[in-house]
């Protein structure tokens, strides 16, 4: 278990009048075109008039970047365009007069002249690469930084903020952990002046989908089936059904909201891929259900984290969890019991709070 040397958890500030680009705009580099980046750039799109009245802010996408090429300029991307070529399995790097293909994401940091980076890679729990790169350029590039990509802060969260720390940027994930899910800022923030006890959590999606759908009587590969339609699954599935996507937000969770320095090794993870139909049915003719628990419970001074499929009563506060939701609770010192839950049929959300971090960013 790591030492418990507790790192600063405070909230960043918002950003000034005067650190934003004239008439609130703000330039963005986007990493990562697939689930979630597809719909931020829909999202950037679509509500670019109410972000403008709502909030003083304008957001121009200067860079992009997926897995064939990238795309730059400083007069902004044509989003429409993009996200047309991409809904057609096409490229950034088709854009007209700015397209590169065959250009990296790091090569697209250096041309885009971004205010903030959003990281949207897929994730590596082997090495953290290469969103761990993108995010370290950027930052080091005075670049701030918004994450849905979970390795690199559950490899080398102390790392990350004391960078961001020293070169004055600030790092916002509230993405990485239940998508939509406001686990974070409701540790960070609404529980800032509590202790937590105890927190538990259903943040994977795909394995609690799968079990939700046994359940029903569908087989594991049905069930995976339907995820991997919905936009569920991960591009590793490992990462889902054995856990470790799991074991990633818990880690996040634990150095963000409960300034517990853990890594991956601190957590001992086990999957779904042992759960059956009948083992989810006997839970059931007693009034239990199965969920793929994330759980960190104080231990001494610190906490012991573990991920596995755990069998709760009824009368869980997650128990009623649909296929389509994550969740999760915190038992505190003051504030009792607070639990939250979020509706994720498809990776929305999860794009909404990369939208909601970059807003939080910049607003006043």
């Amino acid at each position: 278990m790591a030492s418990d040397s507790r790192p600063s958890t405070s909230p960043p500030a918002p950003l000034s009048a005067s650190e934003r680009g004239a008439g609130g705009e703000v330039r963005v580099a986007i990493i990562g075109l697939g689930n979630v980046g597809r719909r931020v750039l829909r999202i950037l799109h679509d509500k670019r008039t109410f972000f403008r009245d709502r909030h003083g802010l304008e957001f121009l996408v200067t860079g992009a970047a997926d897995s064939k090429g990238a795309a730059w300029t400083p007069d902004g991307l044509d989003l429409k365009r993009l996200i047309g070529l991409k809904e057609m399995k096409d490229t950034a790097a088709s854009c007209l007069g700015a397209g590169h293909r065959g250009a990296s994401g790091l090569e697209m940091l250096r041309n885009a002249g971004a205010d903030v980076l959003v990281e949207a890679s897929p994730v590596n729990l082997k090495d953290g690469e290469p969103g761990m790169s993108h995010v370290r350029q950027a930052l080091e590039q005075g670049m701030h930084v918004v994450t849905a990509n979970k390795a690199p802060l559950a490899l080398a969260f102390p790392e990350i903020m004391a960078l961001a720390r020293e070169r004055g940027r600030r790092v916002l994930f509230s993405a990485t952990v239940g998508g939509g899910l406001p686990a974070v800022n409701i540790g960070v923030r609404d529980l800032c002046h509590a202790r937590v006890e105890r927190l538990e959590g259903v943040v994977n999606l795909t394995s609690h989908f799968i079990l939700t759908h046994m359940g029903r009587g569908y087989t594991y590969q049905e069930a995976l089936t339907l995820a991997r339609k919905a936009g569920h699954a991960e591009a590793d599935l490992t990462l889902d059904v054995d856990g470790w996507d799991a074991a990633n937000k818990l880690v996040i969770l634990a150095n963000s909201v409960l300034g517990f320095p853990a890594r991956l090794t601190d957590v001992r993870v086990a999957g779904i891929r042992g759960i059956n139909r009948t083992m989810l049915a006997h839970a059931r003719e007693h009034g239990n259900v199965i969920l793929p628990l994330a759980v960190a419970e104080k231990w001494n001074d610190g906490y012991r984290l573990s991920v596995q499929p755990t069998e709760v009563d009824g009368d869980h506060p997650l128990a009623s969890l649909t296929g389509g939701q994550m969740g999760i609770v915190y038992y505190t010192d003051t504030n009792g019991v607070v639990t939250a839950i979020v509706d994720e049929i498809d990776p929305m959300p999860t794009a909404g709070a990369v939208v909601r971090d970059l807003i939080n960013l910049y607003r006043e």
